[in-house]
């Protein structure tokens, strides 16, 4: 039985079209993630006070529930730590940052952003079942890039011209790390 190429080609990536397109505009916004949280905004500001102990060994498990308790947060703690006199924890939707010196801080109130936020969290789950899927989608991005090399013929075949494009569309990112490692 001989494969359709374009058959194949055209039907995996109109199944994964939507995937294509979640996975392209978050994948651009999350580039930006150092000038801009693409997953989640501030919606609320507030002003907070709070003794902080001046190490991390001192803030442990117990104090950071404490601490979640009175300034009102009931949400699971992520990460903390103390930089440059500055305390941050960073809850499941919440951040909260206090000068040590002073004890004086902001507590900002964030939401996951419509649709963004939602499609750019695809990137970072670990959910089991979404990494079977997201394999199978790289298997199927495969399949695409591979049955795409046959479906155009004569001048504009991969013998002919497509193997110099896609020569240099694998040089060029090692030309990039080279550049920024």
């Amino acid at each position: 039985m001989k494969i359709n190429e374009r058959g194949l080609h055209r039907d995996i990536a109109y199944f994964y079209l939507g995937l294509i397109i979640s996975f392209s505009i978050s994948g651009i916004a999350l580039n930006h993630r150092r000038s801009w949280n693409p997953q989640k905004y501030t919606y609320e500001k507030r002003d907070i006070q709070y003794n902080v102990p001046s190490n991390d060994e001192q803030v442990d498990d117990a104090w950071l529930a404490e601490f979640s308790q009175a300034i009102g947060v009931d949400q699971k703690v992520r990460r903390s730590s103390i930089t440059d006199g500055e305390f941050k924890v960073f809850y499941e939707y919440d951040v909260v940052t206090i000068n040590v010196a002073a004890g004086k801080g902001q507590h900002e109130l964030l939401r996951r952003i419509p649709v963004l936020g939602h499609m750019s969290f695809l990137h970072i789950t670990t959910e089991p079942m979404w990494i079977w899927y997201s394999d199978i989608f790289g298997l199927a991005m495969l399949t695409i890039a591979v049955t795409g090399m046959f479906i155009s013929k004569g001048k504009f075949s991969f013998a002919q011209r497509g193997w110099k494009l896609a020569l240099l569309g694998i040089i060029f990112p090692f030309l990039i790390l080279y550049a920024f490692t």
